[in-house]
């Protein structure tokens, strides 16, 4: 049997702003270990919503999320912030690097945080994460001196610092060119098949979605395709 990492269970969301209006509707799906998932849909359907809750950054909502098989229901914001920091890794559109710290910091800072390692482990870890990446020659330049698509790259690094169990990625092509969007898929699509990453995917770009192992595609905050 497959191990289900990520369900959701009869998710609804509204907003009350003054009146109310419903913005997802009966969400239910499973993600299993090592899937490449993407989902996509108009903007404005409900699928940013949607992550920002899978990610647990949103608590505000009616149904269950199970991560690793436990719920996130009536969870304090302080354990929410530690299975975020150990079992999401986030990549989004902006790569949000710290221009102030080097490339190898940058990707550290999670696993500092998290405090599981040492600060010499969490460097060697760094190393390697950039290294299946390939841009361990960049890990002392500072954030700003690199290319847009090595910033995502980084980004994507960090992301794996904590051997996430989960990879969640919020249009991560969107503000990259076509050449540099693929390398992108290509990092992805390694770590989907050779690493047995798990990555949810929310992206614009249909192409990068029909090349992923499964689409979930969603309209009027329902799912229409899964």
């Amino acid at each position: 049997m497959s191990q289900i990492v990520l369900q959701a269970k009869g998710i609804n969301k509204s907003f009350h702003d003054p009146i109310t209006i419903q913005i997802l509707k009966d969400i239910n799906f499973t993600v299993n270990k090592g899937e490449f998932v993407s989902v996509i849909g108009k903007s404005g359907c409900g699928k940013s919503t949607l992550l920002y809750i899978l990610s647990t950054m949103d608590t505000d909502f009616q149904g269950e999320l199970l991560i690793d098989g436990e719920s996130t229901k009536n969870k304090k914001e302080g354990q929410l912030a530690l299975v975020r920091n150990e079992k999401i890794g986030f990549v989004f559109q902006f790569h949000y690097l710290l221009n102030e710290f080097s490339v190898l910091r940058n990707v550290m800072l999670p696993g500092l945080k998290l405090g599981k390692y040492s600060e010499e482990e969490v460097e060697h870890r760094a190393m390697q994460k950039l290294k299946i990446l390939g841009i361990e020659n960049e890990a002392l330049k500072m954030a700003n001196q690199l290319s847009g698509g090595q910033k995502q790259r980084v980004a994507i690094a960090r992301a794996l610092i904590n051997d996430p169990l989960i990879i969640m990625g919020d249009e991560p092509t969107g503000n990259l060119d076509k050449k540099n969007g693929k390398i992108v898929f290509d990092i992805f699509q390694e770590l989907a098949q050779e690493f047995k990453q798990t990555l949810l995917i929310v992206t614009h770009d249909n192409e990068f979605a029909n090349s992923t192992d499964r689409i979930i595609e969603m309209e009027d905050g329902r799912i229409v395709k899964l």
